[in-house]
């Protein structure tokens, strides 16, 4: 089937209208039309190959609420006309001890994962479209229901922004009454706040911006620290049980490892790119873990659905429309984080002309 997308053939392009060929849907997958795509940092860095494993043409997202076309023989679980949802993967060998734990983002496969966009984690050549396109089409293990109550504009976030705060929260199994530390109060930290309260912990957030701290106390953070003010990071010395870092970029961690209570754990989810050197003493004399954490499993990523469904968790979007996707490119290179997720409102390409006049670039059809 024909699709239509936005993406770049290059590092050095922006983004632009491209066809190309979806395949039909074959035992056990799903197709839909793409109602709505979250735009995630992730795409920005992947999009100008930031971490240096970009294949091209690229077209992003990950963020993704679908609607029903056609099922696949054997699909039980989803039927035509109904909403849909996809996050950041698409694929596993649904066979290794990593997928049969529920945590098919670590499969230990031959090619790992394959993500939703840009390939598989272990690159070998084979490239994936996202959904910045009209149309898509996924195994049925790898789609998600989008809860009646939650409105579906809010959907595509959560299962990129929402899966990546739980997920840890869950493993690292944050209890009722603990206190979680949230760095970085942007599309990610936001969804924390609104999560660890929900799981029942003391959020305690921490911004570089002492503008922002009403605005953070409104998302119902119990306390905001502001990290560039040593007083108030010498008073939350060694109280917090739980930390999420989430910011996306080269930063210092030193300071947050003081904030940790022994045997506490601080889990980064956002920066990928480096650290600056520090020293290990505080991990070793406070027996504190310092960990990574990569999206969620399908599992999970169904359980932050229903959970912000259920607890009216919603995140902070603004809506636009395709071709504002350059500029929106623009803002969050010049800002480190947004206070609000980007989301995409696909009609707007459905009824643009590179669509309805095929005004637009082919390119090679995606493995899937």
């Amino acid at each position: 089937m024909q699709a239509f997308g936005y993406g770049s053939l290059g590092e050095d392009k922006k983004l632009e209208p491209v066809m190309f060929d979806r395949k039909t849907p074959d035992k056990g997958e799903v197709a839909f039309d793409v109602v709505y795509c979250g735009v995630c940092h992730s795409d920005l860095h992947q999009v100008r190959n930031d971490w240096g494993n970009t294949i091209y043409p690229c077209v992003p997202g990950h963020e993704i609420v679908g609607k029903v076309t056609s099922i696949g023989e054997g699909v039980s679980k989803f039927k035509v006309g109904e909403l849909v949802g996809v996050g950041c993967m698409i694929d596993s060998c649904q066979e290794c001890s990593a997928c049969n734990d529920n945590l098919e983002q670590y499969c230990q496969g031959p090619k790992s994962c394959t993500l939703t966009y840009n390939g598989t984690k272990n690159p070998d050549g084979s490239n994936t479209y996202g959904g910045y396109s009209t149309a898509m089409c996924v195994r049925e293990e790898f789609i998600l229901r989008v809860p009646e109550k939650l409105d579906p504009k809010f959907a595509g976030p959560i299962m990129c922004a929402g899966i990546t705060v739980y997920s840890p929260m869950r493993h690292f199994n944050l209890q009722k009454g603990q206190t979680l530390g949230v760095v970085g109060i942007g599309g990610l930290g936001h969804m924390a706040i609104g999560i660890g309260k929900a799981l029942g912990a003391k959020v305690v957030a921490f911004t570089r911006h002492d503008d922002k701290v009403a605005q953070i106390r409104d998302l119902g953070a119990d306390e905001v620290v502001v990290s560039s003010d040593d007083e108030q990071m010498q008073a939350a010395m060694q109280s917090i049980d739980l930390m999420v870092n989430t910011i996306p970029v080269a930063h210092d961690i030193a300071p947050y490892l003081t904030l940790m209570k022994p045997n506490g754990t601080l889990v980064v989810v956002g920066n990928m790119i480096e650290f600056k050197a520090f020293s290990p003493g505080p991990l070793v004399f406070n027996g504190i873990n310092l960990a990574g954490s990569l999206i969620g499993g399908i599992q999970q990523t169904q359980e932050i659905l229903d959970l912000c469904a259920e607890h009216d968790i919603k995140p902070s979007v603004k809506m636009i429309g395709i071709d504002e996707l350059n500029d929106v490119f623009e803002e969050l290179s010049n800002a480190s984080q947004s206070d609000f997720r980007h989301v995409i409102d696909m009609q707007s390409f459905v009824k643009s002309d590179a669509v309805t006049n095929e005004q637009a670039k082919a390119i090679e059809a995606p493995i899937a």
